[in-house]
């Protein structure tokens, strides 16, 4: 198995997406995490639905979690509110690592090997030429492990 036998069509939202709009997409389509491209439509993020949730809850809760039994119902249905007016740049955490990207030749056990090295939910496969870099589609963590099952009950 090689990588751009691997890669599925995936959503992406560039940087100067709506971040509303992109925790919106990820919550219809149930996805871990979505790749943010560029303009030119290159692998540039990895913004995890985590992410996404961590900019919802206020920071005081985080840091002492037996607050959230406080905030009423009420409030809470008002989280959301944090994404208004933000860009998907807005959502990337200072330190979030360049996404792993994956050759289409690659292969499943190249892809899981940087999949697990990185911690990410998922791979971008891209091909790169004089042109620039072009999107193939992208591995999930979940597709890869299912592919690897698969082959491993063969």
């Amino acid at each position: 198995m090689r990588a751009r036998d691997l890669a599925e069509k995936y959503e992406t939202v560039g940087l100067e997406s709506d971040a509303m709009d992109a925790a919106r997409l990820m919550a219809e389509h149930r996805l871990p995490a979505l790749l943010v491209v560029d303009d030119q439509g290159a692998p540039k993020a990895i913004l995890p639905a985590s992410q996404m949730i961590k900019i919802l809850v206020p920071g005081y809760v985080i840091e002492d979690p037996t607050l959230a039994a406080v905030v009423d119902e009420r409030h809470a249905d008002r989280l959301c509110a944090a994404l208004k007016d933000r860009k998907v740049r807005d959502c990337l955490s200072k330190t979030t690592p360049p996404p792993v990207v994956a050759a289409p030749d690659d292969t499943a056990l190249e892809v899981a090997a940087q999949m697990a090295r990185a911690r990410s939910p998922l791979v971008a496969v891209a091909e790169k030429d004089k042109a620039g870099v072009h999107l193939l589609g992208v591995i999930t963590a979940s597709h890869l492990l299912e592919r690897l099952l698969a082959a491993g009950a063969a």
